[in-house]
């Protein structure tokens, strides 16, 4: 398979993924309208772990052998993949599905920023000009002082917090780390986070929509992970990761057809700005990591 083709089927995959993960998103929106959302957490989080559990038993990796760093890096990726879930989750019960998803496209500038703050990684003033533009655009999209505004936009602040240290974290990690193994952890952490909260709520019989919806969002959420993972695996990652951003389209379509959510102008100028300054970040990234040819190291 030649590398353009190999790239194709990363960018299709990946696209694939992240409409999966927005599907999911918008059926647990419509499942947590007047069903608890720890219990929905709970019992999508039970179907997410069977299909990760099936999954590193197919691709034999299931394995404990690790440094107690990669074993801190794991925990603490957990930690914040619970963490954010619930802010997520919370912020997407009141606000446009839109306009959070618009929110977690900054994540690009946030993990550049925090891996040149913690990491010491290069970080051009071009970047640099980029990542503080991209912040522009989520102000925009938050519109402090707007009636749009509320403490839930923070909520989804913190979630790109949550993601932005989740990702360092495994930037850290050994590269034999298995990832599908990780994001088992993951998933068997997020679901402790619903039992936890369950047995502080009232339960309610799953019946009717809420257990549609429920089990739509599990379905989707396991093909999100299947779809992701494979598009790591194939392609270029410098070509393959801007497609994240087809979760944004996707997301104003749904918020459109499901919820009746029609982002202002301001709005669609913040996601706009934030997509750029991100696909030029990426872009940059993908330069300065590509080798120097003999010729350009005379011409120098």
């Amino acid at each position: 398979m030649t590398k353009s083709s190999e790239n194709s089927r990363g960018a299709l995959l990946m696209m694939g993924a992240m409409c999966a993960y927005t599907v999911n998103d918008a059926f647990m929106k419509l499942a947590t309208t007047n069903f608890p959302l720890f219990q929905a957490i709970m019992i999508r989080g039970f179907g997410a772990v069977l299909c990760l559990a099936l999954m590193c038993r197919f691709m034999g990796q299931f394995r404990f052998d690790f440094r107690a760093s990669d074993w801190a890096l794991i925990a603490l990726r957990t930690l914040c993949e619970v963490t954010g879930t619930y802010f997520f989750l919370t912020a997407l019960l009141h606000m446009p599905i839109a306009n959070i998803s618009a929110i977690l496209q900054a994540l690009p500038l946030t993990v550049a920023l925090g891996a040149a703050l913690l990491f010491r990684e290069p970080l051009g003033w071009r970047r640099l000009a980029a990542i503080a533009i991209g912040f522009v655009g989520v102000v925009l999209i938050i519109q402090p002082g707007g009636a749009d505004f509320n403490s839930y936009s923070i909520y989804a602040l913190i979630t790109v917090l949550c993601v932005t240290v989740r990702d360092l974290a495994v930037r850290r990690m050994s590269h034999d780390v298995p990832p599908v193994f990780v994001a088992l952890i993951t998933a068997i952490g997020t679901t402790l986070l619903g039992c936890v909260g369950t047995a502080f709520t009232d339960m309610q019989p799953i019946t009717g929509d809420a257990g549609r919806y429920i089990a739509c969002a599990t379905l989707f959420l396991s093909v999100g992970y299947i779809l992701s993972v494979s598009a790591m695996r194939v392609g270029e990652i410098g070509f393959v990761a801007p497609f994240r951003y087809t979760s944004l389209l996707v997301a104003l379509i749904l918020g459109v057809l499901l919820f009746d959510e029609w982002p202002n102008l301001i709005t669609i100028l913040g996601a706009s700005i934030v997509v750029a300054t991100g696909l030029f970040t990426l872009y940059r990234e993908k330069q300065i990591k590509q080798p120097i040819a003999p010729q350009s190291r005379r011409q120098r």
